[in-house]
């Protein structure tokens, strides 16, 4: 839930309070109900912000600091810290000196805009999240309220950089003219400037003219940032991992010229990012891998990529033969990856009654025209071979 300016007001003058609540509490679904009782008893109308500023923090573990002021819809939204520095990198190489973010929020995008050495002016219209931003980047911070479809910076800046609103109600927005503020607006309010503007990473971005980079955390993809062709340097499409805390970067302008083979001794399910950006082949030419069937994002190859995981392969077999296999190799739980075929893991599994006591995995998918089933080791790293 958000927060209002006097809460915080209130959480900028107790910070003390909070640290020793975040401490002592554990503010999980079992203990809520107490601990709030808790808090009100010690806070009054202001333990509802403490209990949200102190889930929000641990929430926003790995996108801002844990001394800053945020809500759960600012830390949900949030940028991971990785891939804000990422973008300001871009910036930086592209020649932009002065950047405006217009929908700042509470600056996790200003931080490493201004530490990279950018000049950087953030806004926003809610005043709560401009005062966690004041907050949270310093009295010398240039902020001010004012709405994205609203211009109020002229043409000394380089950059414009906008995040609108992926969710609503708590409810994941698929429709790009439903985001807040709608995409379409803010292409047209900023059409012949330059933009960065990050989007939920299912869109349909086939007919966008710039860059579109997929940026995945530990696997998990984050965003979509759609940057103007003045800020593509060249490229189309691009993927921006961090494993480990390890950057890695793949685009369409490194070769593909990979085609589909017979299983390898590893299986290895590409990053969602570069599945995302539809780099799988770019992806496997760099690594030595080669495709299982030319229209499924699955690989295969004679070892995993370093940094990476992926499953040693024990046999394939059909989909309709794939409980007795199992059975046969002793099997007693089994992770189950699907791609290309009409299968549900959570129903499959209880089909299995698997009995035995082995780890293994299951990748069900599709070659040519047949479905089959690749029995698998259970999941292994490339840095253990």
């Amino acid at each position: 839930m958000a927060l209002t300016t006097d809460e915080v007001a209130y959480l900028r003058a107790h910070p003390a309070a909070v640290d020793a609540a975040a401490e002592e509490l554990a503010l999980t679904k079992q203990s809520m109900l107490a601990d709030a009782a808790v808090l009100r008893e010690r806070h009054g109308e202001y333990g509802r912000a403490v209990i949200e500023l102190i889930t929000a923090r641990r929430a926003g573990v790995g996108k801002f600091p844990v001394t800053w002021l945020a809500d759960g819809d600012t830390a949900q939204q949030a940028t991971p810290r990785p891939v804000a520095q990422e973008r300001a990198r871009r910036l930086v190489e592209a020649g932009a000196r002065l950047v405006h973010d217009v929908t700042c929020s509470i600056g996790t995008e200003g931080a490493p805009a201004r530490e990279a050495g950018l000049d950087w002016l953030g806004s926003d219209l809610d005043p709560a999240r401009l005062a966690m931003a004041r907050h949270n980047l310093g009295d010398d911070a240039w902020l001010l309220r004012a709405d994205a479809l609203a211009p109020v910076s002229t043409g000394a800046v380089d950059v414009v950089v906008a995040d609108p609103a992926r969710r609503s109600g708590g409810r994941r927005i698929t429709d790009p003219a439903q985001l807040i503020p709608p995409l379409p607006d803010l292409l047209e309010v900023y059409a012949g400037r330059e933009l960065a503007v990050k989007c939920a990473p299912g869109l349909d971005f086939s007919d966008w003219d710039g860059l579109v980079s997929i940026a995945s955390v530990d696997g998990a993809v984050k965003e979509a940032c759609l940057y103007t062709p003045g800020l593509a340097q060249g490229t189309r499409r691009e993927a921006f991992m961090v494993v480990g805390g390890e950057a890695d970067r793949i685009s369409d302008r490194e070769p593909d010229d990979v085609g589909a083979g017979e299983l390898g001794r590893f299986l290895i399910d590409p990053d969602g990012a570069v599945v995302r950006a539809g780099l799988v082949r770019h992806y496997a030419r760099r690594e030595g891998l080669w495709m299982l069937d030319e229209r499924i994002a699955y690989l295969t190859g004679d070892r995993i990529p370093a940094g990476r995981t992926g499953f040693e392969v024990v046999e394939q077999v059909p989909l309709k033969r794939l409980k007795a296999a199992l059975a046969a190799h002793g099997a007693g739980s089994v992770e189950i990856l699907v791609r290309g075929v009409d299968v549900d893991p959570d129903q499959l599994r209880k089909k299995l009654k698997l009995k035995g006591k082995k780890q293994m995995a299951v990748v069900c998918t599709r070659i040519g025209r047949a479905g089959v089933a690749v029995i698998c080791g259970p999941r292994t790293s490339g840095d253990e071979r």
